[in-house]
């Protein structure tokens, strides 16, 4: 904080005329008597003619002038002034004020989250092949809305996906009417650590999400689309989905339940089509940390460590 300090002007009373003329006065006298009889006629007539005219301007300096007087009142105001300003809240002083002890808010918003789960899980569909997976995340918000972030887990993609899924995404998020808010971005998958000539892994799918409260539940309906893509195997997927929400009265638990549903190139189902589901507990542990457990299925064939059924553990941390 920037601060700046008025000086306050005092009035300064010279005495120091007065102070000097009464030992000169006393220098002048001698210890010899016959001298103190001798000098007493002119000393009376020096105390007529002299010192009374040194005596009055040296008593007058002891009397602050009107101006003097006037600069002693102005200096007691300023400083008056200056007390109640810097305890009044909005009142600025140039550099001075209450105002000035806030640090200005910034318009941007940095947040992270990292997380180890059991098994990478997505859609219903295990991305880790059953093995334990590293998470993490960083998003920068504009308090317009509009967001930017990256996401990455460590996978068993074999030779052509590798080892590492990197997502990058931006889009706008914002309330748009009374508990209201809607969610619009594009995102892009990317396998930096695949390793197979002329073989497309990489795309994109543009999302929208609405998100309301019915009661003490929150929840959310989503959409997100992928087009027509090589590493699709030129085919679009459709996936629709609902999340529901709710806290648990007087418990840090919080109890949530998902639906999806996936058409096109990433269906579980010989059919073209499957759903997934699950439901799960978290524990705030704290306000950044958590533990959570989820039931996860999907439609179609089981096949162990990718489409199984089976309970899914989370220790995540946001910062």
């Amino acid at each position: 904080m920037l601060t700046s300090k008025r000086g306050l002007t005092a009035a300064t009373l010279f005495v120091t005329t007065a102070l000097i003329a009464t030992p000169a006065m006393a220098s002048d006298t001698t210890t010899s008597t016959e001298t103190e009889f001798a000098t007493a006629p002119v000393l009376e007539e020096l105390a007529a003619t002299t010192l009374a005219p040194v005596a009055g301007p040296a008593i007058a300096q002891t009397t602050p002038t009107q101006a003097e007087m006037s600069d002693l009142e102005t200096a007691k105001l300023d400083a008056e002034t200056l007390a109640i300003a810097r305890a009044t809240p909005g009142i600025d002083l140039g550099r001075e004020s209450m105002a000035g002890d806030e640090e200005p808010s910034s318009d941007l918003e940095i947040s992270g989250n990292v997380a180890m789960v059991s098994d990478y899980r997505f859609r219903g569909v295990s991305f880790s092949d059953g093995d334990i997976a590293l998470q993490g995340g960083v998003d920068v918000a504009h308090s317009s809305g509009f967001y930017v972030g990256t996401w990455g887990s460590s996978i068993s993609g074999g030779t052509a996906f590798g080892e590492l899924e990197l997502d990058i995404y931006g889009g706008w998020s914002g309330e748009v009417s009374d508990g209201v808010s809607f969610d619009v971005g594009l995102l892009y998958y990317i396998y930096p650590t695949g390793d197979v000539p002329g073989i497309a892994t990489d795309y994109f799918e543009p999302y929208a999400s609405i998100s309301y409260d019915l009661g003490p539940v929150s929840t959310t309906v989503g959409v997100a689309y992928a087009w027509e893509q090589d590493s699709l195997g030129s085919q679009d997927n459709l996936y629709l989905y609902t999340d529901f929400e709710m806290g648990i009265a007087e418990t840090p638990l919080t109890a949530s339940v998902h639906l999806g549903y996936t058409d096109g190139a990433f269906a579980t189902d010989f059919g073209g089509n499957s759903f997934d589901w699950g439901v799960g507990l978290s524990y705030a542990v704290t306000d950044s940390l958590s533990l959570g457990v989820n039931y996860v299925d999907t439609e179609g064939p089981s096949i162990e460590d990718f489409t199984d059924t089976g309970f899914f553990f989370t220790l995540g941390y946001s910062m």
